[in-house]
Formats: C-alpha cells, sequence, structure tokens
C-alpha cells in the first residue's frame, strides 16, 4: 500500500476533529430562551357575518382569488406584474441577502483553513541565506455555549422572514394591480355615463331653444339648458385625468414607463363581474396564510434567538489553532520530514470586567424581542380588524348595489317623461334640468357603487392574505 502524501494529512486531520468537536458542541445546550410561538386567543368566527355563502376550501381560491373576475385583461395584467414590478424584485434580492448572511452564518461554526508559502532572504556578517517556507494554518472558536449556533437560529429565521416580505410584496401588489384596473374601468364607465347625459343634455337644450324661436318657451329655458349642459361638460376633464393616472400606475406597477399600456388597455371599458359566492374562513386558518403576519413571528423568533446570542458573549470562549508546514534554506529541501513544523495551541479568554457592558447589551437585545412580540401580536390584531371591517363594508356594498341599480332605472324613466311632457307642452323645463341632473347623480352614484363593491371585494381578499404564490418563492436552502 502506498502512504498517503503528507499534503493531504493535515486537512484529513482537521476534517476528522472539527466534525468530531462539532457533534460534541451541537448537543450541548445552548444559553439563552429557546422560542416558543405564542399563544394567541383568537375568535373561531368572524364577527362580522358574510351576506353570502361560504366554502371550507378556500386555498386554491385565495391563491388566484383574481380570476373569480373572469377578465382576461386582468389575469395579464397580474402575470406581468408578478414578473416584471420592481418591488417584487427588491424583495427576491432582500431574500437572496438574507440566505446568504444564514450561508455566512454557518460558515463561522465551521474551522478557518489557509495556506501560505513564502521567500525571506537576510543578510547578516557579509553573508546571505534564503529561507523557504510552505504551510496551512487552522483557527477553530468553539461553540461551547452555542452562541454561534443562535446565530445560525436567528438567520434562518430572518431567511424565513425575507421570503415572507416576499410573499406581502406579491399579496400587496395583486392587490394594487387590480385596485388601479378597477380605477381605470370606473372612470371611463363614468366618464361614458357623464358623455351619454351630456348627448340627452345638449338635445335638450336645442329643444329649448326651438320652442323660443317659437314663442312657446322664454330666453330662460335656454339659458338653464346651457348652464346644465356646461356642469356637465366640466366634470369630464376630472374624470379623464383619474383615467389616466389610474393607466399611468398600471404601467409603473408592472415595470413600463406611463403610457406604455395605452394599446392594450384601449378597450378597456366596463366593470368586472364580482362573482355570487364569498369566500372565507376563520381567522386562525387566515392567519396562518397571511405572510405579514408570518413575516412578523419570524422576526420574533430571530429577535429570540440573538438574546441568547448576546448572553453567550459573557461566557467564556475556548480558540483551538494549529500550523502545519515546512522551512528550508533550499526549495527543493521544503517536504522533507526535517524541515516539519507543528504546533497547536488552544485559549481560554473570559471577559473579567467591562462596565456592564455585555449585560446592557443582553438587556437591550431582551427588549428588542419584547418589542418584537408585541409588534407580532398587533399585527395579528391589526389583521383581524382588516378582515371584519373589510367583510363588512362588502356586504354594504352589495346591498347598497341593489338600491343604486332601482334608483338609476327610476332616474331614467323619471328624465324621459319629463322631456316628453315638456315637449308636449304639459310641464315646466325645470322639471327637464331636475330629471337630468337626478339622471346623471344616480347613475354616476351606481357607477361608483358598482367599482366599491370591487374594491371592497379587494380589501377583503388582501385582508385575507389571498395573493400569496408558494410555487413561484424559491425553495428553502439547506446548508
Amino acid at each position: 500500500m502506498t502512504e498517503a502524501s503528507p499534503l493531504l494529512r493535515p486537512r484529513q486531520v482537521l476534517a476528522a476533529l472539527a466534525c468530531a468537536v462539532l457533534a460534541a458542541c451541537t448537543s450541548l445546550p445552548a444559553v439563552g430562551p429557546d422560542y416558543r410561538l405564542p399563544a394567541l386567543k383568537l375568535p373561531t368566527l368572524w364577527h362580522s357575518q358574510p351576506a353570502v355563502a361560504t366554502t371550507s376550501d378556500i386555498d386554491p381560491l385565495l391563491r388566484r382569488w383574481w380570476q373569480q373576475l373572469d377578465d382576461a385583461t386582468l389575469d395579464s395584467l397580474i402575470a406581468r406584474a408578478l414578473t416584471a414590478n420592481l418591488d417584487l424584485k427588491q424583495a427576491e434580492a432582500r431574500l437572496r441577502q438574507a440566505r446568504a448572511l444564514r450561508r455566512q452564518a454557518i460558515g463561522d461554526q465551521l474551522p478557518t483553513l489557509s495556506a501560505s508559502a513564502g521567500k525571506t532572504r537576510s543578510h547578516a556578517a557579509g553573508t546571505s541565506s534564503t529561507l523557504y517556507d510552505a504551510g496551512f494554518d487552522a483557527r477553530w472558536e468553539i461553540d461551547l455555549f452555542g452562541g454561534q449556533r443562535r446565530a445560525v437560529e436567528a438567520a434562518d429565521a430572518d431567511a424565513a422572514a425575507a421570503a415572507a416580505s416576499l410573499e406581502q410584496v406579491r399579496v400587496t401588489l395583486v392587490a394594487e394591480v387590480a385596485q388601479n384596473y378597477v380605477d381605470l374601468r370606473s372612470a371611463r364607465q363614468r366618464l361614458a355615463i357623464a358623455r351619454d347625459n351630456l348627448a340627452t343634455q345638449e338635445e335638450s337644450a336645442r329643444i329649448a331653444d326651438w320652442r323660443r324661436q317659437a314663442g312657446l318657451a322664454g330666453s330662460l329655458d335656454v339659458e338653464q339648458a346651457v348652464a346644465n349642459r356646461e356642469q356637465t361638460r366640466a366634470s369630464l376633464p376630472d374624470l379623464e385625468i383619474a383615467a389616466r393616472e389610474a393607466s399611468n400606475r398600471l404601467a409603473v406597477l408592472l415595470g413600463a414607463a406611463p403610457g406604455a399600456l395605452d394599446p392594450s388597455l384601449a378597450a378597456a371599458d366596463g366593470l368586472p363581474e364580482v362573482p355570487a359566492d364569498l369566500a372565507v374562513d376563520i381567522p386562525a386558518r387566515v392567519l396562518t396564510r397571511r405572510p405579514d403576519l408570518i413575516a412578523a413571528e419570524r422576526t420574533l423568533a430571530a429577535e429570540t434567538a440573538r438574546t441568547g446570542q448576546k448572553l453567550a458573549a459573557r461566557f467564556p470562549s475556548l480558540t483551538l489553532s494549529g500550523s502545519f508546514g515546512w522551512q528550508a534554506y533550499s526549495l527543493g529541501a521544503l517536504g522533507g520530514s526535517d524541515t516539519l513544523l507543528r504546533t497547536l495551541a488552544g485559549s481560554l479568554a473570559a471577559t473579567l470586567f467591562d462596565g456592564g457592558r455585555l449585560r446592557a447589551a443582553v438587556d437591550a437585545q431582551d427588549a428588542r424581542r419584547e418589542e418584537a412580540l408585541h409588534a407580532y401580536e398587533e399585527s395579528v390584531l391589526g389583521a383581524l380588524e382588516e378582515v371584519e371591517n373589510a367583510l363588512y363594508a362588502h356586504a354594504a356594498a352589495r346591498q347598497r348595489i341593489v338600491a343604486r341599480r332601482q334608483a338609476a332605472e327610476a332616474a331614467r324613466n323619471a328624465a324621459t317623461l319629463a322631456r316628453q311632457l315638456y315637449e308636449s307642452g304639459l310641464t315646466d323645463f325645470r322639471d327637464v334640468l331636475d330629471g337630468e341632473r337626478t339622471r346623471l347623480s344616480a347613475e354616476d352614484s351606481l357607477a361608483n357603487a358598482e367599482a366599491l363593491q370591487l374594491t371592497t371585494l379587494i380589501k377583503l381578499y388582501k385582508a385575507l392574505g389571498g395573493g400569496w404564490d408558494d410555487a413561484a418563492a424559491p425553495a428553502t436552502e439547506t446548508p
């Protein structure tokens, strides 16, 4: 059997030693508090009961809730936003950073091995010599009290929080794209209503002018008709601005310049249909899926681990170091047994007095842990509040829209009847003006109510955490 090369022995010995010591250290208890998920008292049912049907399996529905609206343009916009949005790309970069820091924390538990080679020339008493050296150096801080293990725990939790934050950006992005799409289509619908009413009012102004020329009406009717028409015309620019702002915002959400989506949004008129059924579940189920709550809970876990990390710094540290190499006065002699040099050292260090600095660091970190706990509890209560409010608002919006539709239909009939009576000379022109104003107001209110129904639906699904995509997130790394 051939003898193994001496150059491999240091690394083999060090690797075996590292495995043995690391296994021994990981079996030791780590100082500091072990993390426990806080116990929260959650209601079993929503306080604001929905006015529509419920379903038991809502996970698939929540993941792609916007598909219930059955709008191909909206589906396309959200798909593009999920690949091109710049906030999402920033969140992805933060996740990569957190995972790199996790790998770094894991690496801090392992020995550091370095190699070196050198040549030294010296002169003394008229003579000169050259010394060659080559070898390996190793250093390892033994994790006796679990400070490094707590650091890895914290890094694990930070990476999980970053992944949840990425999902929260996705949830918010989906809701914002949907909301701006509704705003765009609502503004265009209201523009169409205003222009339709403007055409009717222009016709009424012509009728008033004809009747004035025929001596059947005075100039007052004409002036009132013109004033009514121009008031409606003056409302058009505000609606055009709203439509433009929504279109520009959509473009930016998709990572494009304002105006870039104009061709693809040119035919976006009318509002998507609201689904007849609404999916809700008990609060505990929803809270386990809300990415922002997951991020808050993982942040608490990270701060708890860091408390142990700070506490471990108050205990003694053990460091092992060693070197293995060769020194010779000729390059060819390196590697010989008579040129071999070996050193092994261990040092135990402890802080005897630091003016309370390390203790203060532990106290400060424990306060940060408590802050994270209360932040998590507040996030849970805030989530419950958002869902309760959204449920109530959506149920109210559904009820409101029924009345708005009836009011709009009655207003259209009244306006038509008033103009017919005026043309026949059976009523005053004031009734025509009142009818047209009421019709415009009722139809505009109906359009607002339809948009509000969609808005409350969007807010509800966002409050439920809808829009996450576990499959889209990178898989959890292994060390």
